[in-house]
């Protein structure tokens, strides 16, 4: 039985956010080493500090070298760099911190590839201080996209209300609109058609896609993206027999809850997408990047330095993140090997 328990490979994220405090409080629970067994690529001094700092329960961290030597009885964690003079200091940007950020993904990657765990959950980074030689991107998704040599992928936020994908994710806001072409609109439909039945297990799904000008180009008056680009990929798929609507004013879409008719909803560019869906399902919802061979999943926030080490922060998209991963790999390995 516990064999067949996937291995989810969680990375620490900037020690100095909240990272650390969430992944504590969510494995504190002992449901998750029933559903998976969870490796922390991260550090026994950083989370020691933590432990300390904010009183929690006291409970078994398995500290191993390596992925080899994993205890699927115990929440076990990987020390990713010499952590001997780390200095945890919350709320504090620092290079260090940084640093031990890509170390922890680094590792956590090479035994992704290796096939040692079934899917990472990444703990949120800051996208400056992590910059280096070895880490020229916006995000997780985009390093993820180049590490496991996909052509596209999809930021795909999810929770039990509402999925929402983008077709331009962290990139200018003056860049959304040479950005978005009938290519890059059938690329992404076509990775959440395909996640949503292979990730999802959703047999026929229901898609809606929002417009890229006010009122969706309000018939050529506010632009003709809609007419000129978003309507003919649109019309293209339904003829193929799949069920896809709009464009949709994004306003009244949300505004009206025309969401809850869908299975999906595939913005235009990220604030269109991700404001709705952090103001719908901010606690629970979960970022995961559909498209690739692998499994990633993050919770849908970022490293609140504001409220590290103050013991506030909240653990239920770290939950959900996990959770979701274990779902995804268990529907991958249905469409796999059906019984």
């Amino acid at each position: 039985m516990e064999q067949q328990k996937p291995i989810i490979g969680i990375t620490l994220g900037d020690y100095n956010g909240v990272g650390p405090e969430v992944i504590l409080k969510a494995l504190t629970s002992n449901r998750i080493l029933k559903l998976c067994t969870p490796v922390i690529y991260g550090s026994q001094r950083v989370f020691t500090y933590y432990r300390k700092a904010l009183e929690l329960k006291d409970w078994t961290l398995h500290g191993i070298q390596s992925i080899d030597q994993i205890n699927p009885k115990f929440t076990n964690v990987i020390t990713c760099w010499d952590d001997k003079q780390t200095e945890v200091t919350p709320g504090k940007v620092t290079p260090e911190a940084g640093a031990a950020a890509l170390a922890c993904l680094q590792k956590a990657t090479e035994d992704l590839k290796a096939g040692h765990i079934h899917a990472i959950v990444t703990a949120p980074i800051n996208k400056n201080n992590i910059q280096s030689e070895e880490f020229k991107f916006p995000g997780h998704t985009e390093y993820f996209t180049e590490a496991f040599d996909s052509k596209e992928s999809l930021m795909f936020l999810v929770s039990d209300v509402l999925r929402v994908g983008v077709v331009t994710g962290h990139i200018p806001l003056g860049r959304v609109r040479g950005a978005i072409t009938q290519e890059k609109i059938t690329q992404k439909l076509n990775l959440m058609f395909t996640s949503l039945v292979e990730d999802f297990g959703i047999q026929k799904p229901k898609i809606a896609v929002l417009g890229l000008n006010p009122h969706a180009g309000e018939d050529g008056l506010l632009g003709n993206e809609e007419k000129e680009v978003i309507s003919p990929v649109l019309e293209q798929f339904r003829k193929k027999g799949n069920l896809v609507f709009g464009p949709f004013p994004a306003d009244g879409f949300f505004g009206n809850a025309q969401f809850k008719h869908y299975d999906a909803v595939l913005a235009m560019y990220h604030d269109q997408g991700l404001i709705p869906f952090k103001y719908i399902s901010f606690e629970n919802g979960v970022n995961f990047t559909a498209g690739l061979s692998i499994v990633r999943t993050s919770p849908d926030h970022g490293t609140a330095y504001d409220i590290a080490g103050k013991n506030i922060a909240k653990e239920t998209s770290m939950l959900e993140a996990i959770f979701t991963a274990i779902d995804v790999v268990r529907n991958r390995k249905e469409i796999v090997s059906p019984v």
